[in-house]
C-alpha cells in the first residue's frame, strides 16, 4: 500500500510559515545535515531526470519548476536542474539525450530494458568508490539490505545502480463471483480442471438468473489472460530443469490448449483479441457479464475495492466476490506476481561533472525529513497528525500540490523498510466508516496470495532477468512477437490449426531466427551468474520477512 503516515517517533524539523526551514534535514540517525551539503561548501550544479506524466496543474508550474523543485534546491546540497522525461515511452528521449552528450547527471528510470543497454555501452559510472567516499545514508541502506548491492551489480563486478526496498505484496490476483458459485452449487476451483468446469457453468447455466445465455466465465484479454497463464507457470519462456535454464514449450502448450478449448466451446468472448488493453474485460465484469476477472493492482483498497468491486456491487445487486487462489495446474501450484522487493531506479551518468554532489543529493533524498516532506507536504496544510500518523486533510489539494509533483522524486524511498501501523488500512482510513471493510479486503488479499508453500511463476521478478546483448535481444523480441501471433492463430482457428502444429511452427521460427544463440546466452548466464542474481528464492525470502513484520503490526493493533 502507499504509505499515509510519518514514521512514528521520528524527529521532525520545525515548519514555519508553511515552509520547511532550510538547512534542517534530519537524518535517520537523528542528526541534521546542512542544506549546503556539509560545512560552508558552495553548492555545485547537477542535472536530474524526472518523469513528466502530463498531470501537473498549470497554476503549479511545470514538472521541472514548481514548489517542490524549489524546495529541493533551497534545502538540498546541490543546485538541481530537472530534466523532464515523458513517462510514456521514456526510452525515446533518454536515448536521444545520451546520444547527443546531454545526459542528466542522475538518471531515474524504472525499466531495465532502458537502463541496461546504456550500462552495457558504458554510459553509467561505477558507484562503489563514490558511495564509499561521499555517502552516509545510502551506505547505511546497502549495509542493511545487501540485496540492493547484489541487484545493482553488473557482470564486471561493479555497482552501477541505486535502488530501494519495496513493501512486498501481490500485484496480481483473481476475483471470482462467489454468489454465482453458491447459486450453481459449485466450490472454489482447486485445480485447472475444476476451473474449466466453473468457467463452463458460469457461461452455460444462467448464473445471473435473467433467463438468457449472456454471461461468460472469464476473458482471455488483459489481466485475466496474464493470470491464467501464470496458473500454468507459463508467463516466462524460461524454466529450470535438471539445474539448467532451458526454453519451455510444455507449459506454453498446456496453457494455449486450455485457452483454445475455452474459445472453441464458446466459454469466452470471441472478440477478446481486439480488447488490447483489457478495458472491455473489466467492463464485462463490473456489469455482471463475466464471473472471473484477473486484477493488476498497486493498492488493493483504492484500485481493486474502489475501482472494481464497488462498481460491480453498484451495478449488480447482491453481487459477492472473493479472491481466488491460483488453482493447481499440471505444473504445480503458483502464487501471482509479487511486487518487486529490490528495485533499481537510478544511475549516475559517466559524463557527470560533479558526481560528489550527485551522491550527496541521493543521500539528501533518503533523509527522513526529505522523504516525508515530499510524501506528505506541509503539516496543517496538506496533512494533520493523528496518533503519530499523518492523515491527508484534503485529498484533491494534496494530489494537486504534493503527490502529482513529488511522486517521481521519491523513487529511492525505501517503503519496505518503513512500513508500520500507519500503513494498515484500519489506521490509514481511520476516519472512514468503511475502515473495517478495507482492512478485511487487504488481509484477505494477503492471506490468499502470500502463500510461500507455492512456487513463483517465473525464474525471478521480471526486472531481475538479465538483458542479453543487443543483437540477441532484438532476435528475442522479434521472435516473441511472431510466436505470439502463432499462438493466437491456434486459439481462434478451430480445428483448422492445432496446438500441436502451432508448437512445431513456433519451434521452427525460433530456431531459424537465431533462437539457439539466445538460449545459449541465457544458459551460460544461469550457470555462471545465478549466485550473484536476485532470483525467486530471494524474492520469497524478503516477502516472508515482511509478512512476519505485518503479522506483528496487526498484533500490536489488537
Amino acid at each position: 500500500m502507499k504509505k499515509q503516515q510519518w514514521m512514528a517517533g521520528m524527529l521532525v524539523c520545525t515548519l514555519a510559515g508553511g515552509t520547511l526551514i532550510a538547512g534542517c534535514t534530519t537524518t535517520k540517525s537523528g542528526g541534521a545535515s546542512s542544506g549546503q551539503g556539509g560545512g560552508n561548501e558552495p553548492k555545485k550544479d547537477i542535472t536530474v531526470s524526472i518523469y513528466d506524466r502530463g498531470n501537473i496543474s498549470p497554476d503549479e508550474g511545470t514538472i521541472e519548476n514548481n514548489r517542490w523543485t524549489k524546495w529541493v534546491n533551497e534545502n538540498g546540497p546541490a543546485n538541481v536542474k530537472f530534466v523532464a522525461i515523458p513517462r510514456s515511452k521514456p526510452e525515446e528521449k533518454i536515448n536521444v539525450l545520451y546520444a547527443s552528450g546531454s545526459a542528466p547527471d542522475l538518471l531515474f528510470e524504472y525499466s531495465p530494458g532502458v537502463k541496461n543497454p546504456l550500462q552495457q555501452q558504458k554510459q553509467f559510472m561505477p558507484l562503489d568508490q563514490l558511495i564509499d567516499k561521499y555517502s552516509t545514508e545510502y551506505k547505511k541502506v546497502l549495509q542493511e539490505y545487501p540485496a540492493l548491492k547484489k541487484a545493482g551489480t553488473r557482470s564486471d563486478g561493479k555497482l552501477y545502480y541505486f535502488g530501494r526496498i519495496n513493501w512486498v505484496e501481490p500485484s496480481r490476483g483473481v476475483l471470482i463471483r462467489t454468489d454465482w458459485l453458491k447459486k450453481l452449487g459449485l466450490s472454489m476451483p482447486s485445480t485447472t480442471d475444476d476451473l474449466y468446469k466453473v468457467i463452463k457453468a458460469f457461461t452455460e447455466q444462467d448464473p445471473d438468473g435473467n433467463g438468457k445465455k449472456d454471461t461468460y466465465g472469464i476473458s482471455l484479454s488483459g489481466n485475466s489472460s496474464y493470470s491464467l497463464k501464470q496458473m500454468f507457470g507459463g508467463i516466462s519462456k524460461w524454466v529450470v530443469k535438471n539445474n539448467e535454464l532451458v526454453l519451455d514449450w510444455d507449459r506454453q502448450k498446456e496453457y494455449y490448449a486450455f485457452a483454445k478449448r475455452l474459445y472453441d466451446e464458446g466459454l469466452i468472448d470471441r472478440d477478446f483479441a481486439t480488447d488490447t488493453n483489457g478495458a472491455k474485460a473489466k467492463q464485462d465484469f463490473i456489469t455482471g457479464k463475466t464471473g472471473i476477472y484477473g486484477i493488476l493492482t498497486s493498492d488493493v483498497v483504492t484500485d481493486t475495492l474502489f475501482g472494481t468491486i464497488d462498481p460491480l456491487k453498484k451495478n449488480v445487486s447482491g453481487a459477492e466476490v472473493a479472491f481466488m487462489p491460483y488453482p493447481k495446474s499440471p505444473f504445480g501450484s503458483f502464487v501471482p506476481t509479487l511486487k518487486n522487493p529490490v528495485q533499481m531506479t537510478a544511475a549516475v551518468s559517466a559524463t557527470a561533472k560533479n558526481p560528489d554532489s550527485v551522491m550527496k543529493y541521493v543521500d539528501f533524498l533518503l533523509t527522513d525529513t526529505t522523504t516525508k516532506a515530499l510524501e506528505y507536504g506541509i503539516e496543517g496544510t496538506h496533512y494533520k497528525m493523528t496518533d503519530a500518523c499523518a492523515e491527508v486533510i484534503d485529498a484533491k489539494k494534496y494530489k494537486k500540490e504534493v503527490s502529482d509533483l513529488t511522486i517521481d522524486m521519491r523513487m529511492l524511498e525505501n517503503n519496505g523498510n518503513t512500513f508500520n501501523k500507519c500503513d494498515v488500512p484500519l489506521v490509514t482510513f481511520k476516519s472512514d466508516p468503511r475502515k473495517d471493510e478495507y482492512q478485511k479486503a487487504y488481509d484477505s488479499f494477503r492471506d490468499t496470495y502470500m502463500t510461500f508453500d507455492r512456487s513463483y511463476p517465473e525464474l525471478t521478478h521480471s526486472e531481475h532477468m538479465p538483458s542479453a546483448p543487443k543483437d540477441l535481444s532484438t532476435i528475442e523480441a522479434n521472435t516473441d512477437k511472431t510466436i505470439g501471433d502463432i499462438w493466437l492463430k491456434a486459439i481462434v482457428s478451430s480445428d483448422k490449426y492445432s496446438i500441436e502444429q502451432a508448437v512445431k511452427d513456433a519451434q521452427e521460427i525460433w530456431s531459424k531466427s537465431g533462437g539457439k544463440q539466445v538460449e545459449e546466452w541465457y544458459k551460460k548466464w544461469y550457470e555462471s551468474d545465478r549466485s550473484n542474481s536476485i532470483l525467486a528464492n530471494d524474492v520469497f525470502d524478503i516477502a516472508k520477512k515482511q509478512n512476519e513484520q505485518y503479522k506483528k503490526i496487526l498484533q500490536g493493533l489488537k
